[in-house]
């Protein structure tokens, strides 16, 4: 979801950078220019003409042009952004094999502005480090908490590492320590299980990852309503107008209520096919209660490869009417404001009519947390609920077996 930020500081630099630009390599209003027919790109293939000839000028730029370049990622549609990073690596490797002298400390500057769109940190981030590899190495483990989850992620492999290391040499305490810290700060999946599984399987520690990340665990659910040839999204059932836990509507095959649907899932998955059984073309909804301590700014992160739609406090968030590309942890960012005391969330969910293997999945993950995905956990929040183990399979060996 986009969002509208202010310009920071590194942009307003670069913008006055391009202003005093001269000579016969990087005229200013040459880049400007050819950087807004970039940015101008849209769907469908409209501006690609254009942004191609302006791409064409920007990469036979000096590597003047690349801070502005990179400045200008941030209020870039997602189309132009993919312009805009091939533009400045391109510069970027024609210089360097030129031998011509690159902005080291302009390219750490703007890394180092913490404010600054994280994707282009990142550019920003792997050029500095082609040109001072030793010097971009010592500024990974303060990128620990970095906002940019890519430049996080290497801080936290260091800790990993050192993890392993320590676990090694037996020194048990130092490595679930260190572990510990890498759980904090990892965002992405891959590293949160392998840092789960060393804590829980070799330092044999209780790791209640969903309380960790905030993941909202216990959900009142109705379904199905229908959603045949997916009208289901935009058609507004009675559990939009007014949540009454009370209340049984009609489904699409018959009365429907509300019934208390929890989850145990390590990452917060919500199922809606275990309660309501693998379903097609149907609509569920699932609405918690989130007790906040004071009035603050927070951010809904969701998880959910079906259509969804989310009111917070009764007031429509935000929607996706899209089915089965994939979903994961904090897929979207939904900026809130928690009042004091109750608020509330309500969470739509729709599944398609495709049968294949997969496209079985109906459901969804959300947590609570602050900008830097910090956990914000409600103050009324019950013990995760305790994992279920799989029925036992009767065989014919079983005493009571018929």
């Amino acid at each position: 979801m986009p969002r509208l930020v202010p310009m920071t500081k590194t942009a307003l630099i670069a913008c006055s950078f391009l202003a005093i630009l001269s000579g016969p390599f990087c005229q200013a209003d040459v880049v400007t220019d050819s950087i807004k027919t970039l940015q101008s790109v849209g769907p469908e293939g409209k501006g690609n003409a254009q942004a191609a000839a302006a791409w064409q000028t920007l990469t036979s730029e000096n590597a003047e042009a690349l801070i502005p370049l990179l400045a200008s990622i941030e209020t870039a549609p997602p189309l132009a952004r993919n312009w805009i990073s091939s533009a400045a690596e391109v510069i970027f490797e024609k210089q360097k094999e030129a031998g011509a002298e690159l902005p080291a400390e302009n390219l750490r500057s703007f890394l180092l502005e913490t404010t600054n769109d994280p994707h282009a940190r990142t550019l920003a981030f792997d050029m500095y480090a082609k040109v001072n590899p030793d010097k971009a190495n010592d500024l990974i483990p303060g990128m620990i908490s970095d906002p940019s989850t890519s430049l996080r992620r290497k801080a936290v492999a260091l800790l990993i590492d050192e993890g392993k290391q320590n676990l090694d040499a037996g020194k048990k305490p130092d490595a679930i320590s260190v572990l510990q810290k890498a759980l904090d700060s990892a965002r992405d999946i891959d590293q949160i299980k392998e840092i789960a599984g060393l804590l829980r399987e070799k330092l044999e520690q209780t790791i209640d990852l969903p309380k960790h990340f905030g993941f909202l665990m216990r959900w009142q659910t109705i379904a199905p309503f229908d959603n045949t040839e997916r009208a289901g999204f935009d058609t507004v059932y009675p559990p939009e107008k007014e949540v009454d836990l009370a209340a049984s509507y009609k489904g699409k095959e018959g009365d429907v209520s509300w019934q208390e649907t929890n989850t145990s899932d390590d990452y917060g998955m919500l199922d809606f096919n275990k309660p309501y059984d693998p379903l097609k073309q149907v609509v569920g909804y699932a609405y918690t209660e989130f007790e906040s301590e004071t009035n603050r700014s927070a951010e809904i992160r969701l998880g959910c490869k079906n259509a969804w739609k989310i009111w917070f406090n009764g007031e429509l968030l935000f929607g996706r009417d899209e089915y089965h590309r994939g979903a994961r942890i904090d897929q979207y960012t939904l900026p809130i404001e928690l009042k004091k005391g109750k608020n509330t969330i309500l969470v739509k969910c729709c599944q398609n009519e495709q049968e294949q293997d997969w496209t079985v999945q109906w459901e969804f993950q959300l947590r609570v947390c602050d900008s830097s995905g910090t956990a914000i956990l409600s103050t009324d929040r019950k013990p995760t609920p305790a994992k279920q183990a799989p029925p036992r399979r009767r065989g014919n060996n079983d005493e009571d077996a018929e």
